[in-house]
Order: C-alpha cells, then structure tokens, then sequence
C-alpha cells in the first residue's frame, strides 16, 4: 500500500495528504486486485491504525457491493475467509476494535450475506455462531451483523430496486425455514447470560429482537419464556427502556384482531400487577416516554382490532375489545396531562384514535362523556406556555413546543367532532373566568384562555367566517366572548404572546365587526398605539402590520369614519428611511409594504369623491417620487460600492411601495374612477430613469419591471408609450437573468394588448433574440451547475415568448422579420423539440409548432413553408421522441409527446393526403419501419378522434424504443 497515501487517512492530517489519500481511495475501487491487499491487511492485522483498518473496509465493501459478480470462485471465498478469520482475531483481541469498526465490518458482512446466503454460503450464520458463541466481543459483532442485515432487507428508507425487493422476500423466506428457530434461541441464551452482568449486550440483543420481531413467525417471541424475561428487565434500571421499546414492536405487529387483543391484554394485566401503571410513582422521565409509547401503541392496537371486529360484524368481540380500550383511558389520560410534553406526545395519536371511536358510537356513556371532559382539560392545561420559554429567542426546545402545541390543535379539532357543545362551554368557562381576572393573572395563562378562543374558529368550522349568523347558541357565545376580549382591556397586557394572541383573533374574527361596529374605533386604537405597530417589540410591530391590512381589507366597508385619522396617524410609518442618517424605523420595508397596501385600500374603498381620492393618493405617493428622485442623483454619484448598494436598496423600496399601493385597484377601470391615472403616470416618470443607470443593475431593473407589471393591469394602454424605451434600457448588457425575467413582462403585454402592439414587437422581436442568442451562445464551465440551469430557464423564457406571440394571433411579427430571420427563428425552435432534453420546453416547441402550421401551413401560406413541414417539422416529430432521453413514464414528458401528436394532426389537417403520401412513401421507410406498422401508423392519423391518435402514438414508440 501507498504508506504516504494512507497517512492523509487521519482526520488531522493537512489538506493535501488528504486529497491524495481520497484519490488513492478511488484508484484502489477501480483496481482489480487491490482489495486483495485490503483483505491481506485485515486478515493478517498488518495495521493498527484505526482510519487504515476502516478504510480498508471501505474497500472491501465497494468491491462486494459492485464488483462481486467479477471476481472467480477461489477469490469470492476469499473473500468469506477473510472475513472469518478477522472475526476469529477479534476473540483474541485485548481491546475492542473502535464502533465505527465494528459498523463498517457488520455492513460487510451484511452485504455479502445478502449476495451469498442464497447460493454460496447457506450456513452464513452457523459459521459466525460457531466462532463467537458466547464470547461478549463475539457476541457484540454477531448482534452488529444481524441489525446491517436487517436493514439491508426490511428498511423502509432504503430505496430497492424491484430485483432487490424480490430477493429480500426470498432471503426473510428461506430464514423463517431454515435459522430463524435457532436465531431466536441464540437470543435467548444471550439475554439469560448477560441480563445482569453486561446491559450493552443485552440492550444490543433487544433491539435485534424488536427490529425481526416485526418480520417472523410471533410465536417465537410472544411466549411465556420471552416475555417473561422481557418483564423482568422491565425492573432493571439499565434495560427498561429497550425493554420497553421491544415491548412494543411486539405489540405492534400485525395479527389477526382477537389474537392482538389477547396478546394486549395479557401484556397489561402483567404491567399492571407489578406497579408500572402507577406513573406518579415514577420519576424516571426518559423511561416514561418509552412506557407512554408503549401504552400508545398497546391503545392503538386495540382500535385496530376493534374497527377490524366492527367491520367483519363480529359484535361481542368487538364489545370485549372496546371494553379493553375503555380500561386504558384512565392511565391514557395520566400520560397526556404529564408535564413532560414528550410522556404527553408520545400517547397523542392513542388519544386521538380514541376520540375517533367515541365519535362513531351513537350515545355515549356518562363515563364516556366525562372521558371526553377529562381529555378536553388535558388538552387547555398543556397548550399553556411554561415559564421556561424564550420568547425573545427562539431554540430548539422552543419550536418543539410549538409542533407538540399543533398536535394538541389536532387533538382540540377531533374533541370538537365529537362534542361540540362541550368543547364550547368548556372555552367559555375558561375564558370568562380568566379575562374577568387579567391583570393579576398570568401572562401564560392570559394567552392560552385567547388561543382557544382562537382555536374555536377552525374546530368549529362554518363556510366564509360566518361565526356570528346561523346557530344561534354558539353565535352568541362566541359574540359573548369577542365583546369581553376587545373591551375587557386585555390588550394592554404587557407580554408579547398575549398582545400577538389579541391581534391574531381579533382579525379571525373580523366578522364580529358588521354585528357590532361600535367597537372598531378601540380594536384600531390597540392597532395604531403602543400595542401594535408602535409596540417595543420589532416581533410585535412586524406581525401587527401584516394582521392591520388583512383587518382594514376585511372591513373597508366600516372604515369610512375613521380614514383621514388612520391616514394621519400611519404617516410616520410611511417614511422611507434613508441609508445614510442611521435613523432605525420602527418598521422594516417589508413591513411597511403592509402599510402602503393598508393606505391605498383605505383611499380607494372610501366613499370619496374622486378628486379626494386623488388627493389623498397624491399626498401618499409624492413624498415617495421627490426622495426618489434625491436618491438617483446620490446613487449616480456614489463612489462606494456598499453605499451604492444600500441606495439601490431604497430606491427599490420606493419602487415596491409604490407598486404596493396600486393593489388596491383591481383593474383599470377603477384607477380612473379615483382619478388616480395621472399619478401613477407621474410615478412611472419619475422611476424610469432609474433603468439607465449603470450602478447597481439588477436591483434598480427588478423593482421597476414588477412596478411595471403592475401598470399594465391598472393604467393599460396608457402605459404603451413607456415601454419602448423602458424595454431598450432593460436590453442593455443584460445577464441570463435579466432577461429570463424581463420576457414575462413583454409576454404580458402580447397577451393583453395583442395587435397594438405589434408595431413595438416587430421592432424589438430581433434585438430580444439577438440579446437572448448572444447569452445562450456564450461559453460556460462544463460542470457548472447554475449556469446550466439558468441557460435552460432562459431557454424556456425564449420559448414561452414565441408560444405567446404565436398564440395572440400575432405570427406577422414573426413573418415580417425578413426570410433568414425567419429560418433562424424555425430551427431554433426545431433544436428545441428535439435537442435539448427538457420536456417542458419540448411541449412549449410543439405548442409554437402546431400554431404554425395551422396558420401558415395552408396552399396560401408563405412560400417554402411547406418545404419546412416535410423537411423539419415531421421529422422532429419523430426524432424528438425516439431519443434516450425522452422518457416515456415522465408525466411532463407525456404532456411533450401529447402536443407532438396534435402537431401531426395539424400538418394532416392542413395538407390532407399530400401529408399521409409523404409519410407512407418516404419519411416512414427511411426510418426502416415495417410496412405494416406505416399503414397502422398512417390509419390512426386519419381517425377523426385526435385522442385515438394520441394514445396510438405512444404506444408506437413504446414500441419503437430498444
């Protein structure tokens, strides 16, 4: 071995060593007889440093898992020798090899297990048994050996091909022959002789256990010897909780339903005797969360069996097994009112399934009834925060409570299914007693009495927020509880959680508003003031702007009274905050977006007149151009470049503001009601500029495209004058990107405008390709990524352009750019279907394709188109679906293939039998296909139905394919 090489092993050594080494590594894979020198190594124990032994592992586990079939006979046994021998050393060992050794050597043995054990080497596991047999280090390997296997055949996340999956079936049924009996007797005997005197090994033999539990014959487990001994290490400290786990893998298995619930119910009355369902007794918390598992799958289970009784109508079983459900509640509900989330998550799904069982049953039982109580009051005691959570910094421990609190949601939901008045009195209570008693109350238990109110709204649920109509007792109580909560004051309780919680269910609730307007004036107060978007937490201040908009957009009815007041009072929100002066606003940009928004809807949905309106937009957006156009000049000359950038960030927010307002308008027509056209106009102006400017590019473009995009829909034609020069600006020196996000903006503009526009395509149809040629032209490294990606986006973009120009009924443009212009255009799009292996682009060329054909491929289409048909188009139809990497089970490419059919169509539609003649005669034959396949071929073509065709043809070249 290359000595030099092997010391880059070592995880310290430097950069260069290691970079040799990983290269020796792949010349080592690739060489025929280098593993020999690998198995020589172990055998032999040649190393003794620990990286040298695994990598010599690695070695043999690469050419066991892709070179096996290569080697002879006399090498494959080798192979096993090798094997053999290296785990006779360790008998001999005084020290254990490392675990990441001892990994690496169990996946080996597991890999050639699975690839020997049907043909070569049946007694695979009396030969490692006959060489460890009870040999503690022996026996940590032979346990090792058997989880790799395990994995090798039944893991779920291991991806198999469907030869692998047939062989893993045939290697579990040949083990239940011919070894399982005496494996599950080697377990046996290792657990009796190391329960007491070595936990890793015994801990090790039950997880063995419960992972083959799952895939033999049960009868070798679930028996008196087994499971007696598996309750014995129930009371040993250091086994429990494997103990528990293997539990419950033999509780899990699948069985018939009356055996399930005998096994369940023998296991629990066992438990139960010797003390474990007395959990205050218990202070072990890691061994609870096991034992709560362990009961949830035992309940689940028995629900199993239940539903399967129910189902099969087999009544007085079905009854005995709800019985043996009914008797766990009891400890169920112990486990999920444990302080300790993970005892309480662990019985959830139990809990759950139980409440599923209650509400299938047409009457319940008063015990019944108050187990549903019982779980509803676990359910409001656990959501509550405890005094440990970090609000203002949120860790791991902190958003696995927020998961455990949706489970618990869950939870909340299905009580609501089963008892829906309950659930409601049950909030009631809790709400009323806790509001009534705010301010000396604590902030946790403030916040969850607002949550379930909260809650209520999707655990009961009605269509379009209708709370407050309908059932009159639950709109009531619901009313009740929405007029405490904005006039009890609890919105200036000074926690964070509570104030979100206020502003959360306030806007859930916004229909309340129209039964009892009276209280806005105090709930946009609460917005407005210190509670909200001036509160002193930026978490607070940013949420509320979001929550403010959708609660001003929901009631822009009501708002009327209030506008020039909110308008007044939001106007310090609305500064743009310049980079330079260090002034901290209490809003990020993204925040106030939801301001602009909020200010735009207040303007457009008020009662009004125009000219106030327009007014009122002016004041809005002036203040927005004036810095605006400051910043340019500043930006212009900006000599550093970090300063460039964070000018070119306020000039884009200035953009985004404004873009923002404009979501007010749905479409032209109401921009002209306001009389707000003029201003807008004046904002383009102002911002279009910003698009010659030769710092800071790709911001300053991305912003005024979307403002762009936005006029379009609210101003229309009036914005046709802008666009040439806006367009001319945005061709300029532009990336892959640039352009790929400017074609959508020019595709929106063909699509509405359509032949208004035709004159502006025609001119800048070339200068567009040329820009977007010039880019796809341009030499990239071989294997970089992004640049790849981004050609194809680009690619697409090009395509998705010449489909809408097509499709807008616009093919002029195309035609009028002169014949080579037209060709070049032609074979690009060709390239495209049959090329380049990406479906949705292939699609989008047969899309363009058809689209010509039908409109030039007539007798009075332009001359030579014809020729193209028959020289290009047919061809591609073919070539493009007959390549390798056209694959035939891709649903996008299926879509692709669809399309090529309908372009066959067309040309058939358009040239009649000139077109089934040229296939049948020329086309066809070159391609060597059968006679008989070109008459089926050409008949299916003919057949009225184009959905005939389309399926005809992928069976053709289903067929056609090697």
């Amino acid at each position: 071995m290359d000595e030099q090489a092997l010391l880059g092993l070592n995880p310290n050594a430097d950069s260069d060593f290691r970079q040799r080494a990983l290269a020796y590594f792949e010349q080592l894979k690739i060489s025929p007889d280098a593993w020999q020198v690998c198995a020589e190594a172990l055998a032999q124990r040649t190393y003794s440093d620990d990286h040298i032994k695994f990598f010599c592992f690695q070695v043999l586990e690469h050419q066991v898992k892709y070179k096996y079939s290569e080697l002879t006979t006399v090498q494959q046994q080798l192979i096993r020798e090798t094997l053999i021998s290296w785990l006779q050393a360790q008998m001999l060992n005084p020290q254990p090899e490392k675990t990441f050794i001892r990994n690496k050597a169990a996946q080996v043995f597991a890999l050639l297990f699975v690839t020997e054990y049907l043909t070569r080497w049946p007694k695979f596991f009396f030969d490692i048994l006959s060489v460890v047999d009870l040999n503690p280090r022996g026996v940590d390997l032979y346990l090792r050996i058997l989880m790799a296997i395990d994995s090798e055949l039944v893991d779920r996340d291991v991806v198999h091909t469907s030869e692998e999956a047939r062989r893993n079936t045939l290697i579990k049924d040949t083990m239940r022959e011919q070894c399982i009996p005496n494996l599950v007797e080697s377990w046996y005997q290792i657990l009796q002789n190391y329960q007491y005197t070595n936990s890793e090994v015994t801990c090790q033999c039950l997880e063995v256990v419960g992972a083959y539990v799952s895939w033999i014959d049960l009868s070798l487990i679930a028996n008196d010897r087994f499971i007696n001994m598996l309750l014995g290490h129930m009371s040993i400290e250091v086994l429990r909780e494997e103990a528990c786990d293997c539990l419950f893998e033999i509780v899990n298995k699948g069985m018939d339903p009356v055996d399930k619930m005998k096994l369940v119910e023998s296991l629990c009355q066992v438990l139960q005797s010797a003390g474990f369902f007395s959990i205050d007794q218990e202070e072990d918390v890691d061994f609870l969360a096991r034992f709560s598992k362990l009961v949830n799958g035992m309940g689940q289970s028995l629900i199993v069996s239940w539903t399967k009784l129910i189902k099969n109508g087999d009544i007085k079983n079905a009854q005995e097994a709800l019985q043996a459900i009914e008797t766990k509640v009891a400890l169920m509900l112990q486990l999920l009112i444990h302080e300790d989330d993970d005892i309480s998550s662990n019985i959830i799904g139990f809990c759950y399934d139980y409440l599923h069982i209650l509400k299938q049953l047409p009457v319940l039982s008063d015990q019944q009834k108050a187990n549903v109580e019982a779980i509803m009051l676990a359910v409001m005691k656990k959501l509550t925060y405890d005094e440990e959570y970090n609000f203002e910094n949120e860790g791991e421990d902190e958003a696995m409570f927020v998961e455990y609190r949706k489970q618990l949601k869950l939870l909340l939901d299905r009580l609501a299914q089963v008892s829906p008045e309950l659930l409601l009195a049950s909030v009631r209570r809790v709400f009323s007693s806790t509001l009534q008693n705010w301010q000396t109350t604590r902030f946790m238990e403030v916040e969850v009495a607002i949550r379930l109110l909260y809650m209520l709204a999707e655990a009961l649920p009605v269509s379009h927020g209708a709370h407050f109509s309908g059932d009159v007792s639950k709109a009531s109580a619901l009313q009740d509880m929405m007029r405490t909560l904005v006039t009890s004051g609890v919105s200036s309780y000074q926690h964070t959680s509570v104030t979100l919680e206020f502003f959360e269910t306030v806007v859930r609730y916004e229909k309340f508003f129209t039964v009892e307007p009276q209280h806005i004036p105090c709930v946009l107060m609460a917005f407005l003031d210190h509670r909200g978007l001036r509160h002193s937490s930026a978490k607070v201040r940013s949420r509320t702007a979001y929550l403010f908009s959708r609660f001003v957009k929901s009631l822009n009815k009501q708002m009327n009274p209030f506008i020039e007041d909110i308008l007044n009072r939001i106007q310090d929100l609305l500064e743009l905050s310049p980079p330079e002066n260090g002034y901290q606003s209490l809003l990020s940009s993204d925040d106030q977006l939801f301001i602009y928004e909020t200010a735009g809807v207040l303007i457009v949905n008020s009662e009004y007149p125009a000219e106030r309106k327009q007014a009122l937009m002016r004041n809005l957006l002036t203040p927005l151009m004036e810095k605006f156009k400051i910043l340019l000049e500043k930006l212009m000359l900006a000599q550093d470049e970090e300063r460039q950038a964070s000018l070119a960030d306020c000039l884009n927010h200035a953009v985004g503001f404004a873009s923002r307002t404009s979501k007010a308008f749905s479409n032209k027509q109401t921009v002209k009601q306001c009389g707000c056209s003029e201003v807008y106009l004046d904002c383009l102006q102002t911002f279009l500029p910003a698009l010659s400017c030769p710092l800071q590019k790709d911001i300053l473009r991305s912003g005024v495209r979307t403002f762009l995009h936005r006029m379009i829909i609210c101003l229309e034609e009036e914005v046709l004058p802008f666009i040439p020069s806006a367009s001319e600006h945005m061709l300029k020196d532009c990336e892959a990107k640039d352009l790929q996000e400017f074609i959508p903006l020019i595709n929106q503009i063909t699509a509405k405008f359509k032949t208004q526009v035709s004159p502006f395509l025609q001119q800048m149809f070339m200068p567009l390709l040329h820009a977007i040629f010039e880019v796809l032209l341009r030499p990239a490294e071989e294997n970089d990524q992004s640049a790849a990606l981004e050609k194809q986006m680009l690619r697409r973009s090009y395509f998705a352009f010449l489909q809408t120009v097509t499709g807008s009924g616009m093919s002029e443009v195309i035609a009028n750019q002169g014949a080579e212009n037209v060709e070049r255009v032609l074979v690009t799009v060709i390239q495209g279907a049959v090329e380049y292996p990406d479906p949705i682009a292939q699609k989008t060329c047969f899309i363009i394709l058809s689209k010509l054909v039908e409109l030039w491929g007539g007798k009075d289409g332009p001359v030579g188109f014809a020729d193209f048909v028959y020289k290009h188009i047919v061809p591609a139809c073919f070539l493009a679906p007959l390549k390798q990497t056209f694959d035939l089970a891709d649903a996008q490419t299926v879509l692709a293939l669809s399309e090529c059919a309908v372009t066959l169509k067309t040309i058939h539609l358009k040239r009649g039998p000139e077109c089934v003649q040229y296939l049948q005669q020329e086309y066809l034959p070159s391609l060597q296909v059968a006679p008989e396949i070109i008459q089926e071929f050409c008949q299916a073509l003919q057949q009225p139905d184009a959905k005939v065709f389309k399926n005809y043809l992928k069976v053709f070249f289903q067929r056609a394919k090697p």
